[in-house]
């Protein structure tokens, strides 16, 4: 099985481009993903991850998604190799993306905040259209 789950905060904003093929968009734009643990009189490190994102999914990365913004991506890792000009092979390991996520608490409205909501809905926990609603321990079957 092949599945990542991250949670981190831009690095940059997402950078789009169009594939030569059959102009299908991609971004890109990396992920600061907070180590789990501290060493004892060290600062908490964090690994910077490459991020692809296609299609519709990365059209929405790309329009709301900014720099210093925490996100959650659910995607799968992948690792291609090419040849540049020079004939230098070159390797890299990215995250595709094939969920995104807001991560931040919500903030005061703004125009574009505004914009999204009219769009999508309220991005508010339990408010993505569900009937399904948190309930306390008390009433769980096990």
């Amino acid at each position: 099985m092949n599945k990542v789950i991250l949670m981190g905060r831009l690095t940059r904003d997402p950078e789009v481009r169009y594939t030569q093929t059959n102009n299908t968009l991609v971004a890109s734009f990396s992920l600061a993903v907070n180590r789990r643990f501290v060493r004892q009189g060290e600062e908490r490190q964090a690994d910077f991850i490459n991020i692809v994102a296609w299609s519709k999914l990365g059209e929405f990365c790309s329009k709301y998604f900014k720099k210093g913004q925490q996100v959650g991506i659910i995607g799968r890792i992948q690792t291609r190799t090419w040849d540049d000009d020079q004939g230098v092979k070159h390797y890299v390991t990215e995250v595709v993306a094939e969920e995104a996520y807001f991560a931040d608490s919500k903030r005061e409205p703004s125009a574009d905040n505004s914009t999204f909501e009219n769009t999508f809905g309220s991005t508010e926990p339990g408010s993505m259209g569900s009937d399904f609603e948190m309930s306390s321990g008390d009433d769980l079957p096990f």
